[in-house]
């Protein structure tokens, strides 16, 4: 007969021998648990930090300097004095007066816009981080824009050169600023300079304040209609301003959190499998405690609050580490640490990340222990054998073959079980599919470094020159390197939309006779006249798909061009319509080639070939490697790196748990196979392989799973920053298979330990667990 519940000091005490016993049992079972809750803790963090700097420094430059929504440039002659009175703008910056030009220091050359700027403006005012504001007394003095003195290494004080004339700048200031920022062959930087400074003005630029930010798209119609499409050039949007910002910390962060949650529900599967597991393995014991009068509620709490501890013990570990030592991480990492520190929701995201984790696994934890609550006090005798423990019919034949005794009995023991060996299963699967997941993002980011001209950037290297060199002389120059294997001439205009809504990139790269090699992810290359080929960004934006004829207009002439395929488009968000330079020049007849890109020979390094080039020019060729979006995901290898281990150790908890259920189920079938005549080590081999068919079915299971998923999320995100599908690479089959063969071969070796000591206990021992 049971006994009366205990008293709250003796329950206590209870508990805590209990658990003191429990983890002198399980030492290394609670240190994975407490190492993978410390990774899955640091991984979610560090996904928040990234999202806080991707999002944050913008912003708040944004607000404090005002800044316009929307940027319009437009040729010398336009009229914007009709685009204050227009509904939804609140205020209106410019017209300023604009000069395209490139300026070097110290052998950097870049290309930039000169700004004439009378005074300190109220709407997009630059926020100085470095020097002062320009003054009339210098006439040549400028303000860098913060992006562009980085890249070219400038400080105040420091005087810049106007290649082929003999203007000097002298640097006064450095500003930061809402506007994109400097970008080497895609968007040239800023320049602040006084009005006197630009001599040569080739339009002028007029910011607006909008009273509602969502009516972005409205006003820019609108104002276009002002100013009459023809005198439009360009114009840009704070979306456009924030998603530049923005690059590829969000990428990371979303890689970080996406993981990190992965990796908490298959944590929270793993320890929820273990209790069970143990529940199982100690139903005589549960029943003991029932027995001497432990509540069910007492019986629940030693579980819970044993793995809340191990949880508790990890998050308080992650917490900490990133707090002191994250903002030490070299690179992107350490500085969005660093960041988000400083910024006013850090204290509650330290909080609630590693609170939000030890809930959810103290919620898989309760929904195990509360069957431990169930055990009866008095324990019900087990059955004989297994349910679905009888051999089967094809385990009967295979014996019959003379097929290895234990190899069969082993198959017959992972598959005997059905619905627990699927559990099993399942809750090994989902860190290995998450690995396999993790492996295509690192092979895709591999492969846009070693074949860049698979995934849409066919040349390696960018070349303008100034008017001291005819398109005949820069050709022949070109073409003499011997490491240049082809020199395609284009041009790239901005081209107002359909709606007039805003302006995306026409580029016409390469002639009929030389095509431009695309990279091409649906329909075929442009070969005819009035064919393009299209980012998926551009045709999110139309609305268009492969097939459509889209209008598009460039100054104050119409485009007609027809959509033949869809481009790999890693440049401008994908917003870039591609077709030859033929076809722009029967529009155009006046257009000049504006740069070249070049594809190189196998081997051949760009930075080499650049300088080479650059020393050819004498001064009169700005030579720039074509940007890899991949080189800005640099810190993502560390980061998937990092996330393997973590789901490793999850893996790890997970297989030592299966381990431990097949070890205590098979003690009741030792007397069996030893009276059959089977050795300790034949008994040995049969949870052995039991244990390998577990892991290899999860294996094949993740592999199964994982790469499809993994297709789908990489081709998404391909999708959304405007790439398009069709990026996604596998893992090689070695890589796949070397991880498959790691898991097996890790249940095998960790399950030989404790299968043999089964195999060898004593008859008293044997007959005391199968009671």
């Amino acid at each position: 007969m049971a006994a009366g519940p205990l008293g709250m000091g003796s329950g206590v005490r209870g508990s805590l021998r209990w658990a003191q016993s429990d983890l002198r049992t399980h030492r290394g079972e609670a240190l994975f648990l407490v190492l993978a809750t410390a990774g899955i803790v640091a991984s979610l963090l560090l996904a928040t930090a990234l999202f806080g700097y991707a999002t944050n420094p913008w912003q708040r430059i944004f607000a404090q300097a005002r800044g316009a929504h929307v940027w319009i440039h437009t040729v010398p002659s336009a009229d914007p004095r009709g685009l204050a009175q227009l509904d939804g703008v609140a205020s209106m910056a410019g017209p300023y007066r604009t000069e395209s030009a490139t300026v070097a220091v110290r052998g950097t050359r870049a290309s930039v816009e000169l700004r004439g700027t009378p005074r300190l403006p109220s709407v997009d005012r630059p926020l100085l981080t470095a020097g002062h504001w320009l003054d009339a007394a210098e006439p040549d003095g400028v303000v860098l824009e913060s992006s562009l003195a980085r890249a070219l290494l400038a400080e105040p004080g420091d005087t810049l050169t106007l290649p082929g004339t003999a203007r000097t700048l002298t640097v006064e200031g450095i500003a930061d600023s809402a506007e994109p920022h400097y970008s080497p062959g895609e968007q040239p930087g800023l320049v602040w300079a006084l009005p006197s400074a630009v001599r040569a003005p080739g339009g002028q630029v007029i910011g607006l304040r909008l009273d509602d930010p969502a009516d972005t798209d409205y006003a820019v119609q609108r104002a276009v209609t002002v100013l009459g499409s023809g005198s439009v050039g360009e114009v840009s949007t704070w979306q456009q301003a924030r998603s530049a910002a923005q690059g590829d910390n969000r990428l990371l962060g979303q890689v970080l959190g996406l993981f990190g949650l992965g990796a908490l529900i298959a944590a929270g599967f793993a320890v929820h499998g273990a209790i069970a597991t143990r529940i199982r393995g100690h139903l005589r014991d549960l029943s003991v405690l029932k027995a001497i009068g432990f509540t069910p509620a007492q019986v629940v709490r030693i579980f819970l609050l044993q793995h809340l501890a191990y949880a508790l013990l990890g998050s308080v570990a992650a917490a900490a580490l990133t707090e002191a030592l994250g903002s030490r991480i070299p690179g992107r990492l350490g500085d969005a640490v660093g960041v988000w520190q400083g910024l006013p929701g850090h204290t509650v995201a330290l909080l609630a990340v590693p609170l939000g984790a030890v809930l959810f696994i103290g919620l898989t934890t309760g929904l195990a222990a509360w069957r431990a609550g169930r055990v009866p006090p008095v324990p019900v005798p087990r059955p004989a054998a297994p349910a679905g423990g009888r051999l089967t019919g094809p385990a009967r034949r295979a014996l019959g073959l003379r097929l290895p005794a234990p190899l069969v009995l082993g198959v017959h023991k992972a598959c005997a079980g059905r619905g627990r060996s699927l559990a099993t299963v399942a809750r090994l699967t989902l860190p290995l599919l998450l690995i396999v997941v993790a492996l295509g993002a690192w092979t895709t980011i591999d492969r846009f470094h070693s074949h860049p001209e698979r995934m849409g950037l066919p040349t390696a290297l960018t070349v303008r020159s100034d008017n001291a060199l005819d398109a005949s002389g820069v050709q022949a120059l070109l073409t003499g390197e011997h490491r240049v294997a082809d020199a395609y001439p284009g041009v790239e205009v901005a081209a107002l939309v359909p709606g007039q809504t805003g302006t995306i990139a026409l580029r016409g790269v390469g002639t009929r006779a030389e095509p431009y090699p695309y990279a091409l992810a649906e329909g075929r290359a442009a070969r005819g006249p009035d064919e393009a080929v299209a980012g998926q960004g551009l045709l999110d934006l139309l609305h268009a798909r492969v097939g459509d004829w889209v209008r598009m207009t460039v100054g104050d002439r119409p485009q007609i061009l027809h959509i033949v395929g869809r481009s790999i488009e890693p440049q401008n968000a994908g917003r870039v319509v591609t077709t030859s330079l033929d076809t722009l020049r029967a529009n155009d007849p006046q257009l000049t080639t504006a740069f070249y890109e070049l594809r190189l020979r196998p081997g051949a390094d760009p930075r080499q070939v650049a300088d080479a080039l650059t020393r050819a020019g004498r001064g009169h060729l700005d030579v720039h490697p074509v940007t890899n979006p991949a080189d800005g995901l640099s810190p993502l290898r560390a980061v998937v790196a990092g996330l393997i281990a973590v789901l490793a150790l999850i893996g790890l908890v997970e297989l030592l748990t299966a381990i431990g259920g097949s070890v205590r189920e098979g003690e009741r079938d030792v007397l069996a196979l030893k009276a059959i005549g089977m050795s300790p080590r034949q008994i040995t081999a049969i949870t052995v392989t039991a244990t390998s068919c577990t892991a290899l079915a999860a294996a094949l299971a993740a592999t199964a799973l994982g790469l499809p998923l993994a297709h789908r999320l990489i081709d998404a995100q391909g999708g959304s920053s405007g790439i398009g599908a069709g990026i996604a690479q596998s893992p090689s089959p070695v890589l796949l298979l070397s991880v498959g063969l790691a898991a097996v071969l890790g249940a095998a070796l960790l399950s030989a330990l404790p299968a043999g000591r089964a195999a060898r206990k004593r008859l008293a021992d044997t007959l005391s667990a199968v009671a």
